[in-house]
């Protein structure tokens, strides 16, 4: 029977919890029995495995970010879409880093195919649209400014920018404007 109060929503949330202060690689079933205080087993009625635990995280918070980037970028266009775009994945990752590794998971086709991840790239892909990009240079800029992104994101949370006086706010807005400036010059003659 399974335990009150107890759904794989709950558990995902509190996975994603979790994932923010231990780190997402350190996410397991048990560590959430122990958050819960019950036995591992009860919680396979809810959970498949370790990995069934991480795929619901990574979901959950893909579907987050994806949110939080849809409400940034509403009636934006331009620069001002990029950078409302590039500031919510940092902002969020920032806030929530166990669950912005989450978002980074790889998953099977057929679940990526229905995860917000589609929702990432759309945006990304309404974002180039004011840049009038043709193919297969709006497919390159989707990839450079997910590259650009994250690891601008993951070198900044490992601390690689400490070692200079330079802010890396001021490091990030000159990113974004040559983004721009790149973006502008590549559109479609």
């Amino acid at each position: 029977m399974a335990r009150a109060g107890l759904t794989p929503e709950r558990l995902t949330r509190a996975g994603a919890e979790l994932a923010d202060e231990v780190g997402f690689d350190r996410v397991t079933v048990s560590a959430l029995a122990r958050r819960f205080e019950v036995k591992v087993a009860s919680l396979y009625s809810h959970l498949k495995n370790s990995q069934d635990l991480r795929t619901r995280i990574a979901l959950f918070a893909l579907e987050e970010l994806a949110d939080r980037v849809a409400d940034a970028v509403a009636g934006r266009a331009g620069k001002d879409a990029l950078a409302a775009f590039a500031n919510a994945y940092r902002d969020y990752a920032r806030e929530h880093p166990g669950r912005y590794d989450a978002a980074r998971l790889r998953l099977d086709p057929e679940t990526a195919a229905a995860s917000a991840g589609v929702r990432h790239s759309q945006m990304t892909r309404a974002i180039l649209r004011g840049y009038d990009l043709a193919e297969p240079d709006q497919t390159h800029a989707v990839r450079m400014l997910g590259a650009m992104f994250h690891g601008y994101v993951s070198l900044e949370m490992a601390g690689s920018f400490r070692h200079t006086a330079v802010d890396s706010q001021e490091s990030w807005t000159w990113v974004l404007d040559s983004l721009d400036a790149l973006l502008r010059h590549r559109a479609a003659p």
